[in-house]
């Protein structure tokens, strides 16, 4: 007697479920396709996550999630659904993946890999960091890496540094590690102080607390001296009681003096002109005494 379909949960392959006898070729239409013979429950949040999970079954001896794929089981956000996965294999290695996945193929030593409880290769922390800062844009790398660092303190990028210097594209990761902050609560704070560096401003304290007689507030991205604050609004704060919340919120803050550029998604679309607005802002600061 064929097994119940309700029996075939989470991500499985398509050819191990059919001669299970869990399901009949046509029957796997039901399920959601996430790549060649890699299905899913349907029901399932088809998010990066999921299509990770669904790449995992397919790897090689030797090879292993990585790079921004990795990350976020170190504490990164997940990358969104359209992007590849991302996965780490042997050089030699002839497996290229289906579509849906991106392999970089690069010397891995065996002690670089681990396991998760739930059967997911993955690569460790450190060399999960060297790839991300190696492999992704300046910014999404530090958006990523300063997640995984404040998520995970003992993470050390300079010892990495130090450890792997030489390696493929030290140079460019040398560049990355010196602009991590874990004090960074969103990947739009990180993009703005990387965008900030990068056109020589002074650099931002991240999540500072602003204090004022008897009350405090802690802000996205300060710069004490020229009393410039600079918050990143998510979806939340339009919500309606969150909008009055911040109103009030900035209306002190500029009552005590301090200067409040607020973003939204829509502004990080033209990073060129969020640091226009903060070097003018930096340049009216008003003086002190």
């Amino acid at each position: 007697m064929t097994p119940d379909r309700r029996e075939l949960h989470g991500v499985f392959l398509g050819t191990h479920a059919v001669a299970a006898g869990y399901v009949t070729r046509p029957q796997l239409r039901r399920y959601r396709r996430l790549m060649q013979n890699v299905y899913a429950d349907p029901a399932l949040n088809a998010d990066h996550e999921l299509y990770s999970r669904g790449a995992a079954l397919l790897l090689p001896p030797g090879a292993a999630l990585g790079g921004r794929s990795a990350a976020a089981w170190f504490g990164a956000p997940f990358a969104s659904a359209i992007e590849p996965v991302l996965v780490v294999a042997p050089r030699g290695c002839p497996w290229d993946g289906p579509r849906g996945v991106r392999v970089h193929k690069t010397d891995v030593a065996p002690g670089e890999i681990w396991t998760t409880d739930d059967g997911i290769p993955l690569t460790r922390r450190g060399r999960t960091a060297w790839d991300v800062a190696a492999i992704e844009t300046v910014a999404t790398a530090v958006g990523l890496l300063d997640a995984m660092v404040r998520s995970d303190g003992g993470l050390d990028l300079a010892g990495e540094l130090a450890r792997r210097r030489g390696r493929w594209r030290s140079a460019r990761v040398g560049r990355v590690f010196p602009l991590v902050d874990g004090r960074a609560q969103s990947p739009p704070e990180s993009w703005v102080r990387v965008a900030c560096h990068r056109a020589g401003l002074p650099a931002p304290v991240p999540q500072f607390v602003v204090t004022e007689g008897g009350w405090s507030a802690q802000v996205d991205l300060a710069w004490p001296e020229a009393k410039l604050i600079v918050e990143y609004e998510g979806e939340y704060h339009f919500d309606e009681l969150q909008i009055r919340r911040d109103d009030r919120r900035y209306a002190r803050l500029v009552a005590a003096g301090w200067r409040v550029i607020r973003l939204s998604a829509n502004d990080l679309r033209d990073l060129d002109g969020v640091v226009s607005r903060i070097r003018v802002a930096l340049r009216e600061a008003p003086i002190a005494g």
